[in-house]
């Protein structure tokens, strides 16, 4: 299984927002053990999706301070299933941006 979670960016401006979009094929592995009967996403691989949608547009900034990656979640929460068939869309705001730290806050 591969972990690139985003199929492609709809609209970007580096180092503020972002939204990236992936289309959940029935035929992912997450799916096989998880809820027989009722297939959904865990919240793991959404978590997961938004690190990579954030770690895209701070990228794309260009900056010399290396690759973005995911240090810490300070809240979430999920209201709704992602679903076998679904086209999940996540926005992301970067409100934080310095030399060493971001912080960003999404919506799938």
């Amino acid at each position: 299984m591969r972990f690139i979670l985003i199929d492609r960016i709809v609209s970007l401006e580096p180092g503020a927002t972002i939204v990236a979009a992936r289309a959940v094929s029935p035929d992912e592995d997450c799916f096989r053990d998880r809820f027989p009967g009722f297939p959904g996403v865990p919240g793991v691989l959404l978590v997961e999706k938004m690190a990579q949608t954030a770690g895209k547009c701070l990228d794309a900034e260009r900056r010399p301070r290396g690759k973005a990656m995911l240090a810490r979640i300070l809240s979430a929460s999920f209201r709704q299933w992602v679903r076998p068939g679904d086209d999940s869309l996540i926005h992301a705001a970067v409100t934080a941006n310095d030399k060493r730290h971001a912080s960003a806050d999404f919506r799938v």
